[in-house]
């Protein structure tokens, strides 16, 4: 199977600059690197277009995301993104009529700092594209892939929820 990863930066991401006294959104894939080198049945095509905390992102990004996704010859596409305005980015995605299978995830604590989320959540995105899905925006988050609709961050208790 081919995959295409559009990775955008995001907390998942993040890691800590010591000389800024900061978190910082990279323009590497270190964080992508360490999860799918245990991959072995899948070739990954990574575009890193975008370095950025999502609530950074406007339009003009996401037509880049749209630019990247119809320019890969792949079917299946995960597009890793900032939590904060993941669903605006998929709504946006779904109304401009993209037409192939596509994953949003990300992570509300960076990988560089606790593993777990981020790698659950990109694991579960690789997995879903591996069954017989229909086209469409899903999102990958705490322990479900459902339609972008069909999810929401829930900013109270820190976790995305299931409608």
């Amino acid at each position: 199977m081919n995959i295409t990863i559009i990775n955008t930066g995001g907390t998942f991401n993040k890691r800590y600059n010591p000389l800024k006294g900061e978190l910082e959104v990279p323009s590497d894939n270190i964080a992508l690197d360490e999860i799918i080198e245990s991959c072995f049945n899948i070739d990954f095509e990574i575009k890193n277009i975008i370095s950025k905390d999502s609530l950074e992102i406007d339009n003009d990004d996401r037509d880049m995301m749209i630019k990247a996704i119809n320019e890969s010859e792949n079917e299946k596409i995960i597009i890793v993104h900032g939590t904060d305005t993941i669903d605006i980015t998929a709504q946006y995605l779904q109304d401009k009529g993209v037409k192939k299978q596509i994953v949003l995830t990300g992570a509300m604590v960076p990988m560089s700092i606790k593993k777990v989320e981020a790698t659950m959540n990109f694991s579960q995105a690789i997995g879903f594209l591996n069954a017989d899905i229909k086209n469409g925006v899903y999102i990958s988050m705490h322990g479900v892939v459902v339609n972008h609709t069909d999810i929401k961050k829930d900013r109270k208790i820190g976790q995305f929820l299931v409608n």
